[in-house]
C-alpha cells in the first residue's frame, strides 16, 4: 500500500467503531478527527465526504464479522456443524473480535432504513449474501443426505437470520446477555431439525 492507501485504511480502522456505535447521523466530523487524530482536511483529502467514510466503515465492520464466521466454519466438516457456527459465534460473541458496537448489519439497517439509501442498500446486500451463504450450506446438506430433502433452505436461512438479528437487538436493548443464549437455542433447534 502507498501512503494514501495506508492513510485511508487508518481512517477507516479508527472511525469504524465510532460509526458502528453512534451510527451515520450520530457520528460528527469532530468524532472522526478525535478518533484519528487527523485534521478535517486530512480526512476529506482522502474521502470525498462523510458518506464515503461511512460506506467504507460499514464494509470494514462487515468484513470483520465475515472473517470470524469463515474461520470458524473452516474448522468444521459437516453442513450441520457449519450452520451451528452461527449459534456458537453469536451466543459467545465476547470471545470473538466482533466490531465495537455489535452487528454492523443490524446497526446500519435500523438507522439507514428511512434516512440513508446507500447504507440501506449495503445492509440489504449483506442480508442477501448472508441468506445465500446459509441457503447454500443447507442445499449442500440436502444433496449429501445430511438434511431432509423436504427442508426449505431459503425459508430456514431467512428465519435463522431474523432470529439472530432479533436476538442481538433484544439482548442489546435490554442489557440482558442471558437472553442471547436463550434465543440462540431456537436457532440451534432449527438446525437440529433439518
Amino acid at each position: 500500500m502507498n501512503k494514501a492507501e495506508r492513510t485511508k485504511q487508518f481512517i477507516v480502522e479508527m472511525t469504524a467503531p465510532v460509526f458502528n456505535e453512534k451510527g451515520y447521523t450520530g457520528t460528527s466530523l469532530n468524532d472522526m478527527t478525535n478518533a484519528t487524530g487527523l485534521t478535517k482536511g486530512s480526512i476529506y483529502g482522502n474521502f470525498a465526504n462523510k458518506d464515503e467514510v461511512a460506506m467504507a466503515c460499514f464494509d470494514y465492520n462487515l468484513k470483520k464479522v465475515g472473517v470470524i464466521i469463515r474461520q470458524e466454519m473452516d474448522k468444521k466438516t459437516t453442513c450441520k456443524d457449519k450452520l451451528l457456527v452461527y449459534v456458537h459465534v453469536y451466543e459467545n460473541f465476547l470471545k470473538h473480535p466482533f466490531p465495537v458496537g455489535g452487528c454492523p448489519i443490524l446497526n446500519t439497517a435500523i438507522e439507514a432504513d428511512d434516512t440513508h439509501p446507500l447504507l440501506k442498500q449495503k445492509a440489504a446486500d449483506a442480508i442477501h449474501n448472508w441468506k445465500n451463504t446459509i441457503t447454500g450450506i443447507i442445499e449442500k446438506g440436502i444433496e449429501q443426505g445430511e438434511f431432509s430433502k423436504h427442508a426449505n433452505a431459503e425459508q430456514t436461512a431467512l428465519t435463522m437470520i431474523a432470529i439472530i438479528e432479533g436476538c442481538i437487538m433484544i439482548a442489546k436493548l435490554t442489557g440482558k446477555m442471558n437472553y442471547r443464549k436463550t434465543i440462540m437455542q431456537s436457532v440451534e433447534k432449527i438446525i437440529n431439525d433439518l
